[in-house]
């Protein structure tokens, strides 16, 4: 299984409107998209000087199960929101070996909300 991790840090110009949209469009990745385990996300609850603004952690299958991702519709549908406004990015892809669960599709609802 891989877990991939992605945070995000925000321009100005990622105003309420276009971060709802973007939140809508990821949240029609699970389930929909081959090979996607699970997928949590939210925004960060502390505000320090070292935090992101946002993060993914999703779980796929295995490697191809993530290329399909990063090329799959739905996921390039939710770039034109997100890449224009991003400050900074970072994200890391892990191998987790077999006894490593994914995380709960009812832990993505519990990790969505809005600022």
């Amino acid at each position: 299984m891989i877990r991939h991790i992605v945070m995000f840090r925000w321009k100005d110009s990622f105003t309420e409107e276009i971060r709802a949209s973007w939140i809508t469009g990821l949240e029609q990745l699970e389930g929909n998209i081959p090979g996607l385990l699970s997928l949590a996300h939210g925004p960060d609850v502390l505000n320090t000087d070292r935090s992101w603004d946002h993060v993914i952690v999703a779980d796929f299958q295995d490697r191809n199960a993530l290329a399909v991702y990063n090329t799959h519709p739905l996921h390039e549908a939710i770039k034109p929101y997100s890449l224009p406004n991003v400050q900074d990015l970072a994200y890391v892809d892990l191998e987790l070996d077999g006894s490593a669960t994914p995380l709960t599709p009812s832990g993505s609802a519990a990790l969505t909300s809005k600022r």
